[in-house]
């Protein structure tokens, strides 16, 4: 097993439709990175109180290989391409050690 974290600062003026998030986007990650081995995203949104991060999803994959092969993918390109309908920060990606 393998995890992507995608973290969504919070920042003054930032913006974050989670409505489209959960709705579009989620599905659309879902959908492109599947087939490289993408078996389960959990969505965390912190409470509405002052906080660093506006969302945070964690996206496990079967393999590191598999996040590669995803990041590195023309399916990326329209995943990423679509953030910019929901927030208007730039996400930080990494990935943890399992």
């Amino acid at each position: 097993m393998a995890t992507l974290i995608v973290s969504y600062p919070s920042a003054e003026g930032g913006t974050f439709d989670r409505e489209y998030y959960l709705s579009t986007h989620a599905p659309l990650v879902r959908s492109a990175w599947s087939e490289f081995g993408l078996q389960s995203a959990e969505v965390l949104f912190p409470s509405s109180k002052l906080q660093p991060f506006a969302c945070i999803a964690i996206l496990r994959f079967s393999d590191r290989v598999g996040i590669d092969d995803a990041l590195s993918s023309a399916k990326a390109a329209e995943v990423i391409g679509d953030v910019k309908n929901f927030t208007n920060t730039t996400p930080t990606i990494f990935c943890a050690d399992d």
